[in-house]
């Protein structure tokens, strides 16, 4: 490890643009050959293992609660704390990770303590109890409906409401996990009668996850203005979905098994903290949509301007070792409900958010067709066909291909803060 740049002692690139600076500092869970698995943060090009540092004793300074959540295997204990301790734990890092400290830097521990992130398989964070799903971008709504019902694109509820579902916690999977196509009910006329068999038209959905840290307890909701102190850090999700599917089967109630087969989540949770540089004030609504309820309003919201890009790399492209073919690139400051509206909207009725729980953006799309978050959209129902680096044609996911998220934030005069990635290859159906 070279010495620092970034105001660390580790070799966090200049001016820390690999994005996991002093500034960021993401945690997560890895995978260590020998150890099993560990909470870890994320500085540099490094992972530096929490537990080696409690066992060693240089986290004497934090609260014993936060020192023993930090040797086990899943953040959910050190979520539930609460936000004074995920500052405390936080600063303490900032502190012995900085170049003027040396307690780590100068620790037998050190080599052993600070991981190559090569070395490190991501796990899921945490364990999730619950998952929601909302659909709270206008554009991929607007989109979305359009194709549907040209005359009523927007039905007369979404712009109250954050609109939702319930998804399924159970098929949620690491980045890097593989992802099966699944099979369903499929028909060739709206009307039916329906096939059973592997789906045809596979999408990716760009999202953004929050997790939750403090939940609350049943029949007692979060206020908006109160929501985001409750969310412990901001993840990416690709919600994979089979479109014929769901085409299928979505009326009455809904997504089903469209979605629930997978959905992959990215292993760094980047603090609210971390991306308060970023921060925007929700803008005020167009001329002629409706105020939210008072219950939605809150003068300080706020949403977060972090760049999310979507890439596809089919089976011939990484074996020639052509680059991943960027497909959009989409800001989650579009975004017409916030996250602190979907917490409050979620908890009004009384429901209890729980350590670990998920809340999904949906979709995330902009304007322009290369802002569109989803093949669905960015192909428009396929008849746009989209051509990759290797000279072939998507409509919708193929077997084998790689579909790769990445984020982060950036701006002059402010510490750039990187996501990482979330990637999942497509895999045949079983026959």
């Amino acid at each position: 490890m070279s010495e620092a740049s970034g105001g660390s002692w580790i070799d966090t690139g200049a001016d820390g643009e690999l994005g996991f600076g002093l500034d960021n500092l993401p945690m997560g869970v890895v995978a260590l050959e020998g150890r099993g698995e560990r909470i870890g943060v994320r500085v540099g090009s490094c992972v530096m293992d929490c537990r080696a540092v409690v066992e060693a004793g240089l986290f004497a300074r934090l609260d014993s609660r936060i020192r023993d959540s930090l040797t086990r295997t899943t953040l959910n204990g050190f979520m539930a704390l609460g936000q004074d301790a995920w500052r405390e734990m936080r600063g303490e890092c900032r502190r012995l990770l900085s170049a003027a400290t040396p307690d780590l830097r100068d620790h037998a521990i050190r080599n052993a303590a600070m991981i190559p992130q090569w070395g490190a398989s991501l796990r899921l964070p945490c364990e999730i109890p619950d998952y929601t799903d909302f659909y709270a971008s206008v554009h991929h709504a607007t989109n979305v409906g359009s194709m549907f019902r040209p005359d009523q694109p927007l039905l007369p509820n979404w712009k109250h409401l954050p609109i939702g579902y319930h998804g399924r916690a159970s098929s949620i999977v690491a980045t890097g996990t593989p992802v099966r196509r699944p099979k369903g009910q499929t028909v060739a006329q709206d009307a039916g009668p329906p096939t059973f068999g592997p789906a045809k038209l596979m999408d990716y959905e760009m999202e953004v996850g929050a997790l939750m840290g403090t939940g609350n307890p049943l029949g007692e909701p979060i206020s908006v203005s109160r929501a985001l102190d409750h969310v412990f850090g901001l993840v990416l999700l690709n919600d994979w979905s089979a479109r014929d599917v769901q085409k299928w089967e979505y009326q009455p109630l809904g997504p089903f098994l469209a979605k629930n087969f997978a959905s992959s989540l990215s292993g760094w949770v980047v603090s609210l903290d971390a991306l308060a540089p970023y921060a925007v004030p929700v803008p005020a609504r167009p001329a002629g949509d409706p105020e939210p309820l008072p219950y939605l309003r809150h003068e300080g919201d706020r949403l977060f301007d972090v760049q999310l890009e979507v890439s596809i790399a089919s089976t011939s492209m990484r074996s020639a070792g052509t680059p991943a073919t960027r497909i959009s690139l989409v800001s989650f400051k579009e975004m017409y409900w916030s996250i602190a509206q979907m917490v409050a909207h979620h908890t009004s009725g009384g429901c209890n958010l729980r350590a670990g729980d998920l809340l999904a953006s949906g979709t995330v799309s902009g304007p322009t067709p290369e802002s569109r978050g989803c093949l669905l959209e960015r192909t428009w129902r396929g008849t746009q066909p989209i051509t990759l680096g290797d000279g072939t044609e998507r409509k919708f996911l193929q077997d084998g291909d790689e579909v790769i998220m990445r984020a982060w934030c950036e701006a002059p005069g402010k510490p750039r803060i990187a996501f990482g990635e979330c990637r999942g290859i497509v895999m045949p159906a079983i026959v």
